[in-house]
């Protein structure tokens, strides 16, 4: 299990009053974002940086800011990262707010979320997004949402059989399981990488050797249609073999979602989202051969 270590910092971050909702940020060598993010948090009366062994500045920038710094050593066993918070941390708030370093938000998120979690009315919400690819504002495309944001006491992140093979010591692509009723918050966040197309290409490198083994997982479990699936999560898994499908998503992100109208930025991020899935089928392929 990993080790933690809690450290207070300065009062820049709201430690009393304030939303009453714990933001929780899971962070590995994250200096060119997290500042920028901690600074849109003071409305919070609660903010706690998961560090995975960052080798940068991440840890200062966020004890400067006053949030919480809790060291996170993963064995490669369930539970990663934000499974881990949520099980062996008793946050002091009802509500939780999973925020990944280069995710900005606004006064706008901040009133219609307040408004929300005081209305009691859902016990999760699906949060949305405006994204940046390279520094470029993308307009159209297919949008994002997250279940980001529920009642500590209401559920999990989804637990998947990957003890040995994954490298991710974080939920990516997996979704909490809420009991209870889940809304929306309309207003969105702002999704905008600092670190460049390097990391970018990086980052869904090691998020398609994760899907190419979670296919595989899906399959031998016969799975692929499972009931703990969203919609856009089983026909996903149901075409992520096929040759066409990377095809699929660059016309339906470029033509049918308009992504045309975002210029050369709105080519390059279908056209590399497309390589994500061409590249997730061919480890597919590779990892059946090697049995």
């Amino acid at each position: 299990m990993a080790k933690t270590a809690s450290t207070e910092g300065s009062e820049t971050l709201s430690s009393t009053g304030g939303i009453p909702v714990t933001v929780v940020i899971p962070v590995k060598n994250e200096e060119l974002n997290l500042e920028r993010c901690l600074k849109a948090l003071s409305r919070f009366a609660d903010v706690v940086v998961v560090d995975s062994g960052s080798t940068d500045r991440t840890q200062e920038i966020a004890i400067r800011a006053g949030a919480k710094v809790i060291d996170f050593r993963w064995d490669g066993r369930y539970p990663k990262k934000r499974n881990w918070v949520l099980i062996n941390h008793a946050l002091p708030n009802e509500w939780v707010l999973f925020l990944d370093a280069d995710e900005f938000v606004d006064h706008r998120f901040c009133d219609e979320m307040a408004a929300a979690v005081a209305s009691g009315r859902h016990a999760g919400y699906w949060l949305n997004y405006t994204n940046y690819f390279l520094g470029r504002r993308l307009g159209y495309g297919v949008p994002q949402k997250k279940l980001a944001l529920f009642r500590v006491s209401s559920g999990l992140y989804e637990r998947i059989q990957e003890d040995s093979w994954s490298k991710l010591d974080m939920e990516v692509h997996e979704h909490p399981t809420i009991r209870g009723s889940v809304g929306e918050i309309r207003a969105p966040i702002e999704h905008n990488d600092f670190r460049g197309i390097d990391k970018f290409l990086d980052r869904h490198r090691d998020y398609a050797r994760w899907e190419a083994r979670r296919f595989l997982l899906l399959e031998r479990q016969s799975d692929l249609d499972g009931r703990s699936l969203t919609t856009r999560q089983r026909f996903k898994y149901r075409s992520l073999e096929r040759w066409w499908y990377p095809w699929f998503y660059f016309l339906y992100a470029y033509i049918v979602r308009l992504g045309f109208f975002d210029g050369a930025a709105g080519f390059q991020y279908a056209f590399y989202k497309a390589w994500y899935f061409l590249t997730i089928r061919l480890m597919i392929r590779e990892l059946r051969k090697c049995g």
